[in-house]
C-alpha cells in the first residue's frame, strides 16, 4: 500500500528517466491525471495516454521526453514539496517561483490543479504539490 501516491508518481518518473526508459506506466488517479496534463502542456513530456479499464483503477502511460543531442531527460528535477507529514500551503501572493520562473510549481487549488503562474493569475492559493525543472 502506498501512503503518498504523488511521491510514488514522481519517483516512478525519476527512476524511468534515470534508466533512460521511453515509456513509464503509473497507476491512475484524477490528481495524477491532472499533473500529467500539466507536464504535457508545459512541454516536459512527449505524450501520455490514460488506459481506463472498467474493473480496475486504470494506468497512465507517459512517453518521456529526451534532448535529441545530449540524450538527457528534459526534466532535470522532480521535487515533492508538500508531503503527508508536512503540508505546504501558499496564498496567492506567496506562491513560489521555481528557478526565477524557468521551472514550474504544481499547485492544488480550490479551482483544480494548476501551475503557480495560473494560480497567481486567478488569484487563488493552495497546496504546493511539487516543483519541476
Amino acid at each position: 500500500m502506498v501512503t503518498d501516491p504523488i511521491a510514488d508518481y514522481l519517483t516512478r518518473m525519476r527512476n524511468a528517466m534515470q534508466a533512460s526508459h521511453r515509456v513509464v506506466e503509473i497507476p491512475a488517479s484524477n490528481l495524477k491525471k491532472s499533473i500529467t496534463e500539466i507536464l504535457y502542456n508545459q512541454g516536459y513530456i512527449l505524450k501520455y495516454k490514460f488506459d481506463d479499464s472498467p474493473n480496475k483503477q486504470g494506468v497512465i502511460k507517459i512517453a518521456l521526453k529526451y534532448d535529441p543531442n545530449t540524450k538527457l531527460p528534459v526534466i532535470k528535477k522532480l521535487i515533492r514539496a508538500s508531503r503527508p507529514g508536512l503540508r505546504k500551503y501558499s496564498g496567492s501572493t506567496e506562491l513560489p517561483r521555481v528557478i526565477n520562473g524557468l521551472g514550474v510549481a504544481i499547485v492544488s487549488t480550490s479551482k483544480g490543479v494548476m501551475t503557480e503562474k495560473e494560480a497567481r493569475a486567478q488569484n487563488v492559493g493552495g497546496e504546493v504539490l511539487c516543483y519541476v525543472y
